[in-house]
């Protein structure tokens, strides 16, 4: 089984509850074709580069998941169904595309932002 990652943007008109159970139904399509689903993140609500379908926002969502080459068609034929699904891209990683997400789900990339302990907190009021 090769390893995937698949980022689509849902309608921004959609309740959070309803984004929630939108993904919900493409990762039990994923489970239904027997894929592992490694990891699965909602970005929220962002602005588009530029409109699509006359929205200006949309709610992002990224699924990692290793599966059979098969199961990708069968995952976008039903993105293309749900009317909720404005844009939808689904991407086969490579080793060190693996490996880079591995480390990013770690937490690895986020050093820059400055970590300060309670005491450093409790100088600073």
């Amino acid at each position: 089984m090769k390893q995937y990652e698949t980022v689509f943007i849902l309608n921004p008109v959609l309740s959070e509850d309803q984004a929630k159970d939108t993904v919900d139904k493409f990762v039990k399509v994923l489970k239904k074709a027997k894929a592992d689903v490694i990891n699965i993140e909602r970005w929220g609500l962002r602005k588009l580069a530029y409109p699509i379908q006359k929205k200006s926002t949309g709610f992002y969502n990224l699924i990692e998941f290793s599966a059979a080459p098969e199961t990708i068609g069968t995952l976008e034929t039903e993105f293309r169904r749900d009317e909720s699904v404005m844009r939808f891209l689904t991407t086969a990683l490579d080793k060190f595309a693996v490996e880079y997400n591995a480390r990013r789900r770690k937490g690895e990339f986020n050093k820059n932002k400055k970590t300060t302990t309670k005491k450093e907190e409790e100088v600073a009021l």
